[in-house]
């Protein structure tokens, strides 16, 4: 694993561990005045525009901005970065419309997934409950997987260190306080991140000042540019068909849906939101193609960090690591706490148990985060499990948010056409190394389909598994 050690290993775990620590204190202390299962869920229902403004912001924008975008532009080109960027805040565009007519249908509800088995009954929300907690799950380790490699890339300590510290600072205001102390925490990290972004984002320029625009890609590596690369096209609805799928599907957005004060506020937080997340994320991902046209062997994980540390500048590794941190513990105080209300609100539909069902959710959290801890000290890629995750939500999508404006539309064909979905997009989902599927290279030989298809394994799965169940939507 590639290292600059710029830091050195003990100023790494230090910082860490003071920012982390400063998380800790200020969500216990603050949450200690709204305790009771409401606030943990909900937190009462009474958040204002500010709050709930910067909460789905600090939410949506994880570690993973460091390095997906850019990675993804380096390959993708410019349609995986537009891709990405709307994708990545089109789910807070439809909650607009969603959020407000869950709100006013299910005026007491908490989840989408609780909404889901009103509507349907208890066979298909409970596919959609596996789904929704399978896909933040796996975001939760590549969170964790993520800032670990980030530290061990600029001082060298072991990805299990940071793992550690990370998780389990997370866990300690986040279970304690739930909701509550989740979107308190997610202002002051939004505030910090903010400015550290406009930091890194002048100095990103000011050191690439020639290079930083379209006719440098264009002179340098005009394909990712140009209308006739074909991946533009494919990189570019893939991410924004998978990113926005799952995305819905992230109880944490839903839970600061019913957590808004009235329906005005929440309208105006989720445009704000959008219109602030897509310039972030294409930013991130313009770094990847300037990376790519300044060195042809890049490595797409770490372009965004190649541009702005290329100088090993200390006081901007400093930047990078406080920032990391806290895009890190915004996104997993999110996902703790969503897992864990899931299991509240609807644990007992699906596991039998006599105690407390606030109390079994913590301890499944903390089951889930040492599996996390495991994976992410690994230091493995993730990137095809992530996708496998958004490929099960993007079969699910169409059906479950149609069925909310079709009264004929019931449980079998929900099922049915879920599962329709899956099967075609799992039939065409690529190996680990994208070069062969199910049905391309193994069924049937590779050269027994057009190269537009056995070219664009993933594009052509995401594609099929999110509109393929539409025709069996008139089944009865």
């Amino acid at each position: 694993m590639e290292q600059i050690n710029i830091l050195s290993q003990s100023s790494s775990v230090m910082l860490t561990l003071v920012i982390s620590i400063v998380f800790v204190v200020i969500g216990l202390v603050y949450s200690k005045k709204y305790l009771g299962l409401d606030n943990y869920l909900v937190a009462s229902r009474s958040i204002g525009t500010f709050s709930l403004t910067t909460s789905f912001i600090a939410s949506a924008l994880g570690a993973w901005i460091l390095f997906g975008p850019a990675s993804a532009a380096t390959w993708g080109g410019i349609g995986a970065v537009i891709g990405y960027s709307i994708g990545a805040a089109f789910p807070l565009f439809a909650l607009i419309y969603l959020g407000k007519k869950f709100r006013n249908t299910y005026p007491k509800g908490k989840s989408l997934i609780e909404v889901i088995r009103l509507r349907f009954g208890s066979d298909f929300f409970k596919l959609v409950l596996f789904l929704s907690i399978f896909y933040m799950t796996i975001f939760l380790i590549a969170e964790v997987t993520a800032i670990s490699i980030l530290i061990n890339y600029i001082s060298g300590t072991d990805l299990w260190i940071t793992a550690s510290i990370i998780i389990v600072s997370s866990l300690i205001y986040t279970l304690y306080g739930g909701l509550r102390a989740s979107i308190f925490t997610d202002n002051i990290q939004f505030i910090i991140f903010g400015l550290l972004l406009i930091i890194a984002f002048w100095y990103l320029i000011s050191f690439n000042s020639n290079d930083f625009n379209f006719e440098y890609i264009n002179i340098n590596k005009p394909n990712l540019l140009s209308a006739s690369y074909i991946p533009n096209f494919t990189a570019g609805l893939t991410f924004f068909i998978a990113v926005a799928a799952t995305n819905l599907f992230h109880q944490g957005n839903w839970q600061r849906v019913y957590a808004a004060k009235n329906d005005k506020v929440l309208k105006n937080s989720l445009i704000i939101s959008f219109i602030i997340i897509i310039p972030i994320v294409f930013m991130m991902g313009f770094s990847g193609l300037i990376a790519a046209s300044q060195n042809s062997s890049i490595i797409p994980d770490l372009a965004f960090f190649s541009l702005l540390l290329k100088d090993n500048a200390v006081f901007l590794s400093l930047i990078i690591v406080t920032l990391a941190i806290s895009l890190t513990v915004s996104s997993i105080d999110t996902l703790v706490n969503a897992i864990s209300s899931l299991i509240i609100v609807d644990g007992n539909k699906v596991i039998k148990f006599n105690g407390n069902y606030l109390k079994l959710s913590k301890q499944i959290i903390i089951i889930l985060s040492v599996i996390s801890f495991f994976i992410a000290s690994k230091g493995l890629s993730i990137l095809y499990l992530f996708l496998l995750a958004d490929l099960f939500c993007c079969a699910a999508v169409l059906s479950v948010f149609y069925s909310f404006y079709s009264k004929s539309f019931n449980e079998k064909n929900a099922i049915i056409s879920t599962i329709i979905g899956l099967v075609g997009g799992i039939l065409l989902f690529p190996s680990p190394d994208f070069s062969k599927s199910l049905l391309v290279g193994i069924i049937f030989p590779t050269d027994f389909f057009p190269i537009l298809i056995s070219q664009s394994l993933l594009f052509c799965s995401f594609i099929i598994a999110t509109f393929l169940p539409i025709l069996s939507w008139k089944l009865k």
